[in-house]
């Protein structure tokens, strides 16, 4: 052991000797079959956790999968199969043991006792990478929510330890015997409530910029999907914008909305969104909800999925598991097959098979790029009309409302009249088809 730490401290001496970059830990993979799961499916979990852990910032030096037919409520993995890690834990020097599922605060510390080392789970990895990737305040205070919803129940204190006696009267003083555990759990919780009063107040503001997007009458998309499936490519590609596209997981948390020039000459709103994983944290979901909950409110889902990935079918599962969360269960969507210039040719026909409306693109090369503009178009022309109105000038409230519910075109003030070319949803026309030219 003593040669372990030894070289460990090395390890990271050379590190910030060198380059005073900050050390990457040594990380060993562990994973769970439980029943309804095969060997197969934790195998292909693993190599995501493994991409997971890299973009947190740690190399996976090993991995390992136990078959129970469920978690040992004690140490999840039962106690003897977490020694055999542990044994192979020290032999690889690791700093750290992540676990491709969700741990218990008992289970987490009992493992810590058994390895030796931090233990973290899949959860802790994905909560680290968000609040690596968040830029925007709205962003920062959703990942600082989930964070604190995550650790709270995880707190360990003293136990037997007293906290020093508050002045005050009321509220502002601490009861006798209070322990350091009760406090930190207390300061987490205000902290929690503050960060809820933020992002209440950001959800008003977007709200209202939802609104005035409605108000400017042009349709509304978003694109979702997988993480890594190329959706910031793909807006890059189509809108020209200059959004950051790397090859890692959740490269970007913070939504972009830029306008799309459509064959028919409409204009669209398209915005990014925040990728998807399997088993995404539920306090992830709840922070995000609101970003995630304006994605189901545009008019159409750009579905991404990247036909490369080992199992781009489960990655449509769980894109559509996370939306049903937050209500979009069943909203139109336009599923887009990217990166066929990298898939093999029998996976993007069986995709296309599987589902006859989807557009296959690669948008590292632009190929079906058209395509899919034409597929846009034509999803939303589905349940709208395009109308050539005369609104007489005493009718300025039909003018107003047009401005509300539709697109409109082009407006011109003419001697008899407000003349208008609009676009607009077939249950919001019969006010005005009485003004049809």
């Amino acid at each position: 052991m003593a040669d372990q730490r030894t070289s460990r401290n090395r390890r990271r001496l050379t590190a910030t000797t060198t380059d005073l970059a900050v050390p990457r830990q040594r990380a060993l993979l562990v994973a769970l079959a439980t029943g309804g799961h095969s060997a197969a499916e934790a195998e292909r979990s693993l190599a995501e956790l493994a991409r997971l852990v890299d973009t947190a910032g740690s190399d996976a030096v090993g991995q390992d999968t136990q078959v129970r037919h469920r978690p040992d409520p004690a140490t999840f993995l039962g106690k003897g199969k977490a020694a055999e890690m542990a044994a192979l834990g020290h032999q690889l020097d690791v700093d750290v043991v992540v676990v491709d599922g969700e741990l218990t605060p008992v289970q987490q510390r009992n493992l810590q006792q058994i390895f030796g080392c931090d233990v973290v789970d899949r959860v802790a990895v994905i909560l680290d990478i968000f609040a690596q990737h968040a830029t925007s305040r709205e962003g920062m205070a959703q990942v600082e929510l989930a964070l604190h919803r995550y650790r709270l129940p995880r707190l360990r204190g003293r136990g037997i330890t007293m906290s020093q006696q508050a002045g005050g009267l009321g509220g502002a003083r601490r009861g006798p015997g209070e322990t350091k555990l009760e406090v930190d759990r207390r300061k987490v919780q205000e902290r929690i409530s503050i960060l809820e009063d933020q992002i209440d107040a950001l959800r008003v503001d977007r709200a209202t910029r939802r609104k005035a997007r409605r108000r400017s009458g042009l349709p509304t998309a978003a694109l979702v999907g997988y993480t890594n499936a190329g959706k910031s490519s793909l807006l890059n590609r189509l809108t020209g914008a200059d959004v950051l596209v790397e090859d890692r997981l959740f490269s970007t948390l913070d939504a972009t909305v830029r306008r799309l020039p459509l064959p028919s000459g409409r204009l669209l709103l398209l915005s990014d969104t925040v990728g998807f994983v399997r088993r995404l944290p539920h306090e992830l979901v709840e922070a995000f909800r609101s970003t995630l909950e304006e994605a189901v409110e545009t008019d159409l889902l750009v579905h991404i999925v990247d036909a490369a990935a080992p199992d781009p079918d489960g990655q449509i599962e769980a894109v559509h598991t996370t939306l049903a969360q937050v209500g979009g269960a069943g909203h139109q969507e336009i599923l887009v097959i990217n990166k066929v210039d990298a898939a093999p040719a029998p996976i993007v026909a069986r995709l296309l098979a599987l589902h006859p409306e989807a557009v296959a693109v690669s948008a590292a090369t632009g190929e079906g790029i058209d395509g899919l503009l034409a597929a846009l178009d034509e999803h939303l022309s589905r349940g709208t009309l395009d109308l050539d109105l005369l609104i007489p000038h005493g009718r300025g409230d039909l003018v107003a409302a047009l401005h509300r519910v539709a697109e409109v075109v082009s407006q011109d003030h003419e001697e008899d009249g407000v003349h208008l070319a609009v676009r607009l949803p077939v249950a919001e026309a019969s006010p005005f088809l009485a003004y049809t030219v």
